[in-house]
């Protein structure tokens, strides 16, 4: 069997030489290599470009080296009917849970604030409320999702959830589909987005969206780049709508360094990190589905063709 890899020139030699380390019974190739298209079965892919999938008429999976699979279904030319296996497991989570655990309570005790006093010299005290008395509302509550909002719900947050169809979590008020999105909006102080990026929820972060939030709440975008509106993000704080916002995700990455972002003083740019991969445990993962999607077995992480996440 045989398995080409394109994941970004940076590390495709270290992918190459660690997949083959732990799955030594397959050929792997990477996409530089002469390759004997009509032999290859799996592709191991981060943004392939569009249309390259298509070169290999027996692929029978595509694996994505990270939770998201929308930098594959962007391909016009998609080869329909191929299973894609996203790569999650708890090293993706604790770092997720980490990160958003750690900008919700920066954005709660205005640490920007602090930060910004310390710059001149001025002692500046600032009594917040108690987490208990500070919303927090989780956009998309997928495994991910679902995690960080048991996760703030155990600092003591009063924690909402909104998502596609109705969810329970323990302590989490859950709020589902777009009848309900108003009521979820209307009392969220600090809005975390963990959406699936698909047609619906492109350009969800817009003006209309924000001005259903109360005065001066704070945003959090660790999902995709294309939920925001920029401009909208950039109007809405302008006029005190949003009071900050902690983004990780973007439209062009890395983020070009003329983007009115990076200069913000209300805005906190991270590149791209809240949940990425470890290598080595992403490839142990990536090796143990890949046996058994070839076995026959449950793959947890397999979305089926025509799922979108």
């Amino acid at each position: 069997m045989k398995i080409v890899i394109k994941v970004g020139d940076a590390r495709a030699q270290w992918w190459k030489e660690h997949m083959a380390s732990l799955l030594p019974e397959m050929e792997i190739f990477l996409h530089t290599e002469p390759i004997e298209e009509d032999a290859i079965e799996f592709a191991i892919v981060w943004k392939p470009d569009p249309g390259w999938l298509k070169a290999f008429p027996n692929l029978r999976c595509i694996v994505s080296i990270g939770a998201g699979i929308d930098h594959i279904l962007c391909d016009p030319e998609l080869p329909p009917n191929i299973p894609i296996i996203r790569t999650t497991g708890n090293d993706l989570t604790l770092r997720m849970r980490e990160y958003v655990a750690l900008h919700v309570l920066r954005l709660h005790r205005k640490l920007s604030v602090l930060e910004e006093a310390q710059q001149v010299c001025e002692w500046r005290q600032i009594v917040e409320p108690p987490a208990h008395k500070r919303r927090v509302g989780i956009m998309g509550l997928g495994n991910l999702g679902a995690d960080c909002a048991r996760t703030l719900t155990s600092i003591g947050f009063d924690v909402v959830g909104w998502a596609r169809s109705l969810k329970t979590l323990d302590g989490v008020t859950c709020f589902a589909g777009n009848e309900d999105r108003k009521a979820f909006l209307e009392s969220t102080e600090i809005l975390v987005c963990m959406l699936p990026l698909t047609n619906e929820t492109e350009n969800i972060l817009n003006s209309e969206l924000f001005s259903t939030l109360p005065e001066g709440a704070c945003l959090i975008n660790v999902a995709r780049g294309e939920h925001l509106v920029e401009a909208d993000l950039l109007s809405a704080i302008k006029v005190g709508q949003i009071a900050a916002a902690t983004l990780d995700v973007f439209h062009e990455e890395p983020l070009p360094v003329d983007h009115p972002f990076w200069s913000h003083p209300d805005i906190l740019v991270t590149p791209h990190i809240a949940s990425l991969i470890d290598p080595v445990a992403g490839g142990e993962r990536i090796a143990n589905n890949l046996r058994k999607f070839i076995a026959g077995d449950v793959v947890d992480d397999l979305i089926p063709p025509g799922k979108n996440y």
